[in-house]
Order: structure tokens, then sequence, then C-alpha cells
């Protein structure tokens, strides 16, 4: 079943502890669709009178901030053994290459890594407790973590709402047009987002590569 049909079938008040529950876990560290379940939520909400908007995007922030904020507290009590362990588990989101281009990304920007981070497929899951992992002091995490959580998720939810509103008129005359624009939006999505992570891992192999002394004559 297609994710906002499902999120049709359940009262608002279920449909605002999963949103946040889904997003504050994928913010652990756990890989999870937190924006997806996030964007149906809002679009749901605009054709439902039933859901709130303005609830929805406080506790998508809501989860957003609190689940980093645990991240981040599991992150610097288990250090680097636990993205070592977590590589094992989920070694297509933790490899030592996605670990190591989050770990340059946060030495080159700091508190903006972790706001931005909450915008970035690969770096959304690592904020929390790789800021916890390099010990970034946690009155500077908490700041862009705040900002972050609520810019991202509100903003979502209300460009989501808006969008649906206006939307749903055109979408209920030609609905198999927009269902496969959207299908064709997010496949492009996808592969621009998965090429753009390979290449930064290809590119600090290299360059890790580059690095290692050479073997003695």
């Amino acid at each position: 079943m297609h994710v906002q049909a499902w999120l049709d079938t359940i009262p608002a008040v279920a449909v605002y502890l999963l949103v946040a529950g889904v997003i504050g876990v994928e913010s652990l560290g756990i890989p999870l669709p937190g924006e997806i379940v996030l964007i149906s939520a809002a679009l749901l909400s605009s054709q439902h009178g039933d859901v709130n908007p303005v609830i929805l995007g406080a506790c998508a922030s809501a989860g957003a901030v609190v689940g980093d904020s645990i991240g981040y507290a599991i992150g610097r009590k288990g250090g680097r053994p636990l993205l070592a362990k977590m590589g094992r588990k989920f070694p297509k989101h933790f490899g030592p290459g996605h670990v190591a281009t989050a770990e340059r990304s946060f030495e080159k920007w700091g508190m903006w890594a972790v706001f931005f981070g909450r915008f970035i497929a690969l770096l959304r899951i690592f904020a929390g407790p790789l800021a916890g992992v390099l010990h970034m002091p946690y009155w500077k995490f908490l700041i862009a973590n705040l900002l972050g959580g609520v810019v991202w998720a509100g903003g979502t939810t209300a460009v989501i709402y808006y969008v649906g509103v206006v939307a749903e008129d055109w979408l209920k005359k030609f609905s198999y047009v927009g269902l496969g624009v959207a299908v064709l939006i997010g496949l492009a999505s996808m592969l621009i987002v998965k090429r753009r992570a390979a290449k930064m891992v290809a590119e600090h192999e290299e360059s890790a590569a580059e690095a290692e002394p050479e073997p003695a004559g």
C-alpha cells in the first residue's frame, strides 16, 4: 500500500506520533524513510482537515531535535567503536567511505554541518551520533540541531502542504499524469543523491590512496 494511502486510514494523533517517531529514530542513526513519511503526511494534511499541518510540523521538528540529541549522547558515549559496529550492521549507510566523508564535512563546516546535514540524506543519519563521537560542544550542537530540525521539518511541511492545496484540483483531473510525474521526479532525485554520494566516497578513497606512503624500494 502507498504510504499516503496507509496514513489516510489512521487517526490524526497516530499520524503525528508516527511522523515524530520515524524521524526521531532516523535521527538516532538508524536508516528509516523519515523524509518520505513526512512528505506523505504533509500532503495528506492538505487534503484532509483532520491532520493539522502546524501540529504535524511541530511534531516532526520535535522528533528531529530529540532524536538527534539522543544520537549525540549515544555517539559521545560509544565513540568510534560505535561507528565501526554500525558500519558492520548498515554497510550501505555507515561504510568507511561514508563515515570519512561525513567527518570531513564536520571538520570543515562545524555547526553548519549539523544544520545542513538535516537536508542531506547521507548526513541526516550521521549528524547526531557523529557530533557526539567528535565531541562537539553540546551547546553548539543544540543550537544547530534545533535550527536545522525546525527549518527542515517545518519548511518541508509548509511547502508540501501548500503545493498539495494548489495541486489538488489539477491532480483530480490528471491523476495518472501527476502520479507519473511524481514517480519520475522521485527516481531522478534518488539517482542524483546516490551518484553524489558515490562520487564523494570515490574522491575520499582516491585521496586516501594518494596519502598512503609508497613502499620502500
